[in-house]
């Protein structure tokens, strides 16, 4: 008995670790007690059936050898130092700082404030307003939570009050706030370069034409909707939204200002000056102040409503993203550069208190603490797996199926979609990644002649292949967060509303929008270039 009970723990390991973990998580245990607690259970069981061995610490407490790999393995070493060999770690709670500071300035109000004056004549007008917003806003953040709360706060009570479709208007806010989760910087995007040790720069490269394919298709979806039955989307009144004529002579001294600002920068940037500064990032925080300055001495109008609605959040993505693309920065010192400058904005928009820095420091650490509390979890479960040999159980079971490359990927994309109707993007992300990916590795010479990388070097196809595979997954993952019955974005909504909305109602909403998730999803798994095209351009 014994012998048998020996072997057939042998062969299904993995599956017994999986099977263990779907039960636990449905019990309500927290996700990062499951998979550290699995972990560590199915490590001992490892000793006793000899995969492992033992060793002892302070001399006496029994603790499996491999677990003392798991801290050096979350942070990039090898186990030989305590150095930090991989921080791109690191940019996260930066990220989240961002994210929570702009959630208490005015950045997002003054930004849909513009939008609803460009889009007030437009069939939907508010509706796309706040598409544009929300993907203006991943730019700048990707935290859901705060973009989800932020969004319905300014714009469900508006929309309802003009009349909106109210499944419309809720599935409207909670697709475009969800859109940060795959825009750059995106905290999912670094959680992936990590697992799969690749670079993040490239991943939030290749990461923006995708995601702006799903903020065109919910564009276009809006506008032929409130088109075809105007009913479900209201025209706002001409006279809903009144601003002051332009002061004329403002408008020229800045345009003198900013020009007097530009030109010298160039000249500087062309003299013996040019090594002591960065005159061209001196020339754009000129412009920035110049822009906030003058904003807030026109009011009301026109001028001023651009100002203050379109230069914060162009000057934070500049930041973030610009540093990256010019070089200037790694991401992860990109991501303390828009920590500034959440910062900066908030002390031109007069929010920052000292109670704000408080608050926001006070959140920033608990989300960070949550999601790395789950990392670390989901590390030890799929270290703990690989030294069970369970992805070599998983090899064995897809050489069986004897399925192709495209079946397995179309397989994986499936899973992928409906994991998201029961668990957080973090936990599938860390569980499915660090599993599939190097089967995807080994499948990718299949896929070179679609990527068209056909003749290339392998380690080449490879590398761009995990770069697709990546960014199919992240488009995936939109949707978890709007499937019903644990998606996020609903409950986020939900709790903001309250009484005004039902969640049958938001349910009806966000249907169309996860179709047009999954056509996204279709678009850039038939066109690979959307993904690799514009990383190979700027490495070029």
């Amino acid at each position: 008995m014994g012998e048998a009970l020996y072997e057939h723990f042998e062969e299904f390991v993995g599956a017994y670790m999986f099977l263990c973990l779907g039960l636990t998580l449905f019990t309500g245990l927290p996700v990062a007690v499951a998979l550290g607690g699995i972990a560590i259970i199915f490590a001992y069981l490892g000793v006793f059936f000899e995969y492992m061995d033992m060793t002892y610490l302070y001399g006496f407490f029994p603790v499996p050898r491999e677990m003392f790999i798991l801290m050096p393995r979350i942070w990039g070493g090898d186990g030989s130092s305590g150095a930090i060999q991989n921080p791109v770690l690191v940019a996260i709670p930066c990220f989240i700082f961002m994210g929570t500071m702009l959630e208490r300035s005015r950045v997002a109000a003054d930004l849909l404030h513009i939008l609803q004056v460009v889009l007030k004549r437009v069939p939907g007008g508010l509706a796309l307003s706040v598409t544009v917003m929300g993907t203006i806003m991943a730019a700048t953040t990707g935290i859901i939570g705060a973009s989800v709360v932020m969004m319905t706060l300014l714009a469900l009570p508006t929309m309802i009050d003009r009349g909106y479709h109210k499944p419309l208007a809720t599935g409207t806010i909670a697709a475009s706030a969800t859109l940060g989760i795959l825009i750059p910087p995106s905290i999912m995007l670094v959680l992936m370069a990590n697992l799969l040790a690749v670079s993040v720069g490239n991943l939030f490269i290749g990461a923006i034409l995708p995601g702006l394919v799903l903020s065109g298709l919910y564009f276009i979806y809006i506008l032929t909707v409130s088109s075809i039955k105007p009913s479900l989307a209201p025209p706002l009144p001409e006279d809903a939204i009144q601003l002051e004529p332009t002061n004329k002579s403002r408008l020229t001294t800045y345009f003198m200002i900013v020009g007097a600002i530009v030109a010298a920068a160039v000249v500087l940037s062309n003299t013996g000056l040019a090594d002591l500064f960065n005159w061209p990032l001196l020339a754009f925080f000129g412009i920035f102040a110049t822009s906030m300055i003058i904003g807030r001495a026109e009011g009301d109008t026109l001028f001023g409503a651009v100002l203050k609605g379109l230069v914060p959040p162009v000057f934070l993505i500049v930041l973030v993203l610009g540093s990256i693309f010019a070089g200037w920065a790694t991401p992860t010192e990109a991501a303390g550069v828009g920590a500034f400058g959440s910062i900066i904005l908030a002390l031109f928009n007069r929010t920052l208190t000292k109670e704000v820095v408080t608050e926001v420091c006070h959140r920033t650490a608990l989300t960070t603490a949550m999601i790395f509390f789950i990392f670390v979890g989901a590390t030890a479960f799929s270290y703990m797996f690989r030294a069970l040999y369970g992805e070599d159980l998983i090899i064995e079971f897809i050489e069986w199926l004897n399925l192709g490359a495209w079946p397995l990927l179309i397989m994986l994309m499936t899973v992928i979609f409906l994991l998201g109707f029961f668990f957080d993007f973090i936990e599938i992300t860390l569980i499915i990644l660090p599993v599939f990916a190097p089967i995807i590795k080994a499948l990718a010479p299949e896929f070179a002649s679609h990527l068209g990388v056909e003749g290339a070097a392998i380690q080449h196809i490879q590398a761009q292949t995990i770069y697709w595979f990546a960014i199919l997954a992240a488009v995936n993952l939109q949707t978890s967060f709007l499937t019903p019955p644990f998606g996020f974005a609903l409950f986020y909504m939900k709790g903001v509303a309250g009484d005004s909305v039902k969640m049958t109602e938001i349910y009806r909403g966000i249907i169309p929008f996860v179709i047009l998730q999954l056509i996204g999803l279709a678009i850039v798994i038939n066109f690979p270039q959307l993904t690799l095209w514009l990383p190979e351009l700027m490495l070029d």
